[in-house]
């Protein structure tokens, strides 16, 4: 077993925030009817994807109906298939489609990892939370090569700058504001890039269109190209 599958282990058997398991698992216990035949995962999220991946997506926790019921982010849910779409569109993942952990799907030089690894109600945990989780966040990220960090949100945009704090990093003020499109080189050298989150209330409402994220994702190519 490799050290980031150790961790793995350990980010699914945690139960360090009582108002996270309870709500999960509450979600999982009642269910969405449209997904009543399902068995819901109901417990934290690892990260996934590359583990040689250079692209590192920082989002910001399980849909409760999406990666609580499915054990994988950004799977079974719109969010999900926004972002897969856009991610093959840009060469990182082998398929468009996200809808259960065995439909095929593979990254390419890109992984996915949160900042809260428990669904929270109303898709908004507490500070508290995010800060139980971040060890998580910067024991994953030592264990992946990344070169470019696209922080999906304010919230991954924040725990990506606060994980470069803790892990050495000095950033001077001011400290960089999240944007779509927002460019910010880490003191290690890596890039940090924002998008808007891929929520249906961003992608339906017109906030975040394809094209947007497109533009991000060429950007990000470039990047990586430039490192090579």
């Amino acid at each position: 077993m490799t050290k980031l599958e150790k961790l793995h282990q350990e980010i699914i058997a945690c139960r360090a925030c009582p108002r996270l398991v309870e709500w999960r698992e509450e979600v999982a216990r009642v269910k969405r009817r449209a997904y009543r035949d399902w068995e819901y995962w109901g417990r934290a999220v690892p990260g996934f994807g590359d583990p040689n991946a250079r692209l590192i997506i920082v989002g910001l926790a399980p849909a409760a109906h999406g990666a609580n019921r499915t054990g994988r982010y950004f799977t079974g849910d719109r969010s999900g298939e926004f972002l897969m779409a856009g991610l093959h569109r840009a060469g990182f993942a082998n398929q468009s489609r996200s809808d259960r952990i065995d439909d095929g799907l593979k990254l390419t030089d890109a992984f996915i990892v949160a900042a809260a690894r428990c669904a929270p109600p109303d898709n908004k945990p507490l500070p508290e939370e995010l800060a139980r989780c971040a060890p998580f966040l910067d024991r994953e990220m030592a264990l992946l090569p990344g070169r470019v960090l696209l922080a999906l949100g304010a919230i991954g945009w924040n725990a990506a700058l606060a994980s470069a704090t803790r892990t050495g990093g000095v950033i001077p003020p001011p400290r960089p504001a999240f944007g779509h499109g927002a460019e910010f080189r880490l003191p290690d050298g890596r890039w940090l890039v924002g998008s808007y989150h891929v929520s249906q209330q961003n992608t339906q409402t017109g906030r975040l269109t394809p094209a947007m994220f497109d533009a991000v994702m060429k950007r990000i190519r470039a990047l990586l190209d430039e490192g090579k």
